[in-house]
């Protein structure tokens, strides 16, 4: 998308007498981070990931709030070792996000493997988040039923 400007250029023709009109075509800014994942989240809304997930690895070079969206985005594809990396590194980055720690649980519990890790990961996420109380609880107890 060019942002074409010409009232500048056809004043400055004007005022000059030149005969010659001059068209500077500029690129648009490029996108904030926070840009990134609003695009993300449309693209994700339909279910285009492909696309979402360029936007929130965009996003996540200079906004690790965006690895929690990408990690969501590669396990709707079904791509959980990629979406168990990106929750990963969510943690490490932002500790006190506890939906990465309740969806890094999750994937232990369809993988059932690491059941003991994933139960100390919803029980951090309940500490953290004790709003998201209903949703986490839900994660332990499913984790509970196979361990």
């Amino acid at each position: 998308m060019k942002i074409v400007i010409f009232y500048f250029f056809i004043v400055s023709f004007i005022m000059s007498g030149c005969s010659m009109l001059r068209i500077i075509v500029l690129e648009p800014p490029p996108l904030t981070p926070y840009e990134h994942i609003m695009l993300g989240f449309a693209y994700e809304s339909k279910g285009l990931l492909d696309d979402a997930i360029k936007q929130y690895e965009a996003a996540a070079k200079k906004n690790p709030d965006a690895l929690l969206y990408l990690g969501n985005a590669y396990f709707l594809k079904g791509e959980l070792d990629k979406a168990e990396s990106c929750y990963k590194k969510s943690i490490r980055e932002r500790p006190e996000n506890s939906d990465a720690y309740n969806n890094l649980a999750w994937i232990y519990y369809l993988r059932k493997e690491n059941l003991k890790e994933a139960k100390y990961l919803v029980k951090k996420a309940l500490e953290l988040n004790p709003d998201k109380r209903d949703i986490y609880f839900d994660t332990l107890l499913k984790i509970e039923e196979i361990e």
